[in-house]
């Protein structure tokens, strides 16, 4: 097996947490309180265990396995298993990658990692969701979206969702448009960067979290 970098995700849709749980409001890695005594805890506990068991009952696991967890005072908690990149935590781990990430994946599809090694860069990175207004009771459609070039242009990668282009014209077409992804030394400076390109990005209606990694930075700082 080959483990990826930590992240951690946002699910409500407001500020502080509230309101009703979404796909995903935005994420960071790497996760202040997770290092890499952490991280080899958390396999030994959860993924490996998993992998341990399927293997045992003549079904090995071929291909990435995920799992969201949520940390307790009694200890770490599985949410969930899914076998697949979570988003948009993907948009925060993916940056920090490096290495030759379709050849891990190839293998792995063959069922072989042994020749394969990735390494994660010592960067943060931070990422926020823009999604549509009523987000997630509806979704919007047809809103003209503009500022997504600048933000690239500051050197945000920004990762499109619901987004369709229509008479040449890029809109709206979903609940969560765009991921908003920025990469730097600290997650502080992840942060500062990944609001920045969000505020040169608007359509009607668009509506993110203002609180992203707000708690790792001072965790971290």
């Amino acid at each position: 097996g080959l483990a990826l970098a930590a992240a951690r995700d946002y699910k409500r849709v407001g500020d502080g947490d509230e309101g009703p749980n979404t796909g995903g409001m935005g994420a960071y890695s790497p996760v202040p309180e997770i290092g890499p005594a952490e991280l080899d805890e958390l396999l030994e506990t959860v993924h490996l265990p998993v992998l341990a068991e399927l293997a045992k009952r003549g079904s090995p696991f071929t291909g990435l396995l995920y799992a969201g967890l949520m940390l307790t005072a009694d200890g770490p908690r599985v949410l969930e298993f899914n076998c697949r990149f979570g988003d948009p935590e993907t948009q925060a781990i993916l940056p920090r990658i490096e290495g030759d990430l379709l050849g891990a994946l190839f293998a792995a599809a063959q069922g072989d990692l042994s020749e394969t090694e990735l390494t994660i860069s010592d960067r943060a990175t931070v990422t926020v969701a823009v999604a549509a207004e009523h987000y997630p009771e509806s979704s919007d459609s047809g809103t003209p979206i503009e500022g997504v070039e600048a933000a690239e242009a500051g050197g945000a990668v920004v990762f499109h969702a619901g987004t369709a282009e229509r008479d040449g014209r890029l809109v709206t077409n979903g609940g969560r448009i765009l991921n908003v992804t920025a990469t730097a030394d600290t997650l502080e400076e992840a942060r500062a960067r990944a609001y920045a390109a969000c505020e040169l990005i608007s359509f009607n209606g668009a509506r993110y979290r203002r609180d992203i990694a707000e708690g790792a930075v001072r965790v971290g700082s």
